[in-house]
């Protein structure tokens, strides 16, 4: 950390939001927002995490701390959910007691943005313990996977084996996995429990809910057809042998 005092540092009201550089395809806002989503059902209760997308964070590693680092997505545990009860316009770290983001996301595109080289320097510095790259499009120009998560281990990043990757400390695992967006087939990433099961949003468990009593009625329905059909044999033999169905003692 640099040798800055607290009072000497810039307030959120006074850094950008963002570094203004648009993001070159429209997955870089999509899929992230897929995982945020998916943290607001899964986390509903908790009151302790942040998840930030295409959002600044300011530090005070690097040799300026009006200079943000601006991940595609970052997730920070043990801070508040709303800052102060309000919306934060970026992620200034001194002001959130010094808490650094655990994971950080960042999906490479057209244009590659030092996610191998410069970032993984710079949020091996910052002490973002989990850093994923998400390059399903450029991984073979890059040299890498489509899909890598790196842990920090004394100071360095080590790539991990195993997707979806479980993470003990954050408590979920990522990966990638096929989904529907508006109506279309895409590959997105997603959150996992420690078996590996990936958590569902609330419109597939209600898809799932839906599925199941259309099932439940389907098979009620074929029960109920095949009562009758045996029905209707037992009373065609009982008239083969000369009996009416509708006159037999005890009926």
């Amino acid at each position: 950390m640099l040798p800055i005092e607290l009072q000497h540092l810039p307030s959120s009201e006074e850094l950008p939001c963002s570094d203004d550089i648009p993001v070159d395809n429209e997955d870089q806002n999509l899929l992230p927002n897929v995982l945020l989503f998916l943290l607001n059902s899964l986390w509903a209760d908790r009151l302790d995490w942040y998840f930030g997308v295409d959002m600044a964070v300011y530090h005070t590693t690097g040799t300026n701390p009006r200079a943000p680092v601006v991940p595609d997505a970052f997730l920070s545990l043990g801070v508040e959910r709303k800052k102060g009860g309000k919306s934060r316009r970026s992620y200034v770290v001194w002001e959130e007691g010094g808490v650094v983001p655990m994971l950080a996301l960042e999906m490479v595109s057209h244009q590659p943005g030092g996610e191998y080289d410069a970032k993984l320097e710079l949020y091996a510095k910052l002490g973002v313990l989990y850093y994923v790259i998400y390059n399903p499009e450029f991984w073979q120009r890059d040299g890498h996977e489509p899909f890598e998560v790196y842990k920090l281990i004394q100071g360095s990043y080590r790539l991990q084996l195993g997707e979806p990757y479980w993470m003990a400390e954050v408590g979920l695992g990522i990966g990638r996995c096929q989904g529907m967006v508006g109506n279309l087939p895409q590959e997105q990433l997603a959150w996992f429990d420690e078996r590996g099961d990936r958590h569902l949003s609330e419109a597939e468990v209600e898809r799932q809910q839906k599925e199941r009593e259309r099932q439940r009625a389907e098979t009620e329905r074929q029960r109920a057809e095949t009562e009758q059909q045996r029905r209707e044999q037992l009373e065609a033999f009982l008239r083969s042998q000369g009996f009416d169905p509708d006159q037999l003692p005890g009926g």
